[in-house]
């Protein structure tokens, strides 16, 4: 079946998806103390350029981050012009997300972080959600979700129709090409969205897979048939290899590829079944193999972030997100909730020259709850004095 939107245990219920319209999303739109305030409505037109980003800058040494929620700083210019610290500049880069289909995932704030750095954003939705996804752009319902922090709003160059778990046409079951939810668009398998990018802009500078689906991800592994098993490793992990070998021609040297995975791969999760703990170590050992061939062909990076869990939509359809977020804020050496954001920023410093000696790599992001050997809320520990965060 179809790949789904990853998110917070990157487990996801929702598939990716890319178009070959144009579908460009801008909004006239000011900030007055925080606010959005709506000049003219948002447009779909057919412009194949985002708008002029500010030049953005981000400083390791600002004061004013807090720690509960880590926020991506705008330097775009002090009343000086004089930024401190390293800079994360993506002004001239052109990067494709795979598996936004909402405003509050992990991809969501991915192509955040990507914009607020200067990069265009091109996106790929799964196909049934592509209605509704570009529907809420237009009617500004993600609008505050997209303010950036200097006040803009992120665009959106365009939105591709996408469904991952098809490489090409031929592949299709007639059920699917005949689905009314496919109806009206094209173009949505990997190669024809890697095609219609390629004929829409020449080519891109980033490649971020942020989606999955585990169809029987409920189930314990015990439980699960071979069916649901490969069809999570088929959405979840071959999905990035598929991604990967069809965009790689258009992905100018020198670039940067990314996915999310999540710690069940090297650890056990009980409730994160049907497949999906395989999946994830399965994308892990397919970024080291990757790195090696992408970066010897092209010098392309290539690197997965295990995320922490989020309260996204397709997490909560696990059904234990929360329980696992109390989890993590109990045990792990940072006691706050992870914020979106954080990722975002984490997926931006890897596609920045910053990190161009990094490849093949697993970044955690997740407060360092996976240093953890034993969960200290544990009866066991009561009696020992263990520190707790007193901020």
């Amino acid at each position: 079946m179809a790949t789904t939107a990853a998110s917070s245990l990157q487990m996801a219920t929702a598939r990716p998806c890319i178009s070959s319209s144009h579908r460009v999303f801008r909004s006239g739109a000011t900030m007055l103390h925080g606010n959005v305030k709506v000049v003219s409505s948002s447009k779909l037109s057919s412009a194949c350029h985002i708008s002029s980003v500010q030049s953005f800058q981000r400083s390791f040494t600002s004061s004013s981050l807090k720690m509960d929620k880590f926020v991506t700083k705008a330097m775009a210019g002090s009343s000086e012009n004089t930024p401190s610290g390293l800079p994360i500049n993506l002004k001239g880069k052109r990067a494709f997300i795979a598996g936004v289909a909402d405003d509050n995932g992990y991809g969501w704030a991915i192509a955040k972080s990507l914009a607020a750095a200067g990069a265009e954003i091109l996106v790929g939705t799964w196909v049934p959600a592509l209605n509704i996804f570009e529907s809420s752009l237009r009617r500004g319902k993600f609008d505050e979700s997209r303010v950036l922090p200097d006040g803009s709003l992120m665009e959106i160059t365009k939105v591709y129709p996408l469904d991952a778990v098809f490489d090409t046409l031929d592949d299709v079951p007639e059920e699917v090409k005949s689905n009314k939810r496919y109806a009206g668009s094209s173009n949505w398998t990997v190669q024809e969205a890697a095609e219609a990018v390629k004929s829409d802009f020449g080519s891109i500078d980033i490649l971020v897979h942020s989606l999955a689906n585990g169809p029987e991800v409920t189930k314990p592994l015990l439980e699960t048939s071979r069916k649901g098993y490969l069809a999570a490793i088929s959405a979840s992990s071959y999905s990035y290899v598929s991604l990967l070998k069809h965009f790689l021609p258009i992905i100018n040297p020198g670039g940067s590829s990314l996915s999310l995975t999540y710690i069940a791969s090297e650890r056990i999760i009980p409730g994160y079944g049907g497949g999906m703990s395989s999946a994830k170590a399965a994308l892990e050992s397919d970024t080291r193999v990757l790195a090696f061939e992408a970066g010897r062909k092209k010098r392309i990076r290539v690197n997965t972030i295990s995320a922490g869990p989020l309260r996204s939509r397709a997490a909560k359809a696990i059904g234990f997100i929360d329980m696992m977020i109390d989890y993590s804020l109990v045990n792990a050496p940072l006691q706050k909730e992870l914020s979106a954001e954080e990722v975002g920023n984490t997926a931006a410093f890897l596609a920045s020259p910053l990190a161009s000696a990094i490849t093949g790599s697993v970044i955690y992001v997740d407060n360092g709850l996976n240093t953890m050997g034993v969960g200290v809320d544990s009866p066991i520990f009561e009696k020992l004095d263990i520190p707790k965060d007193q901020h």
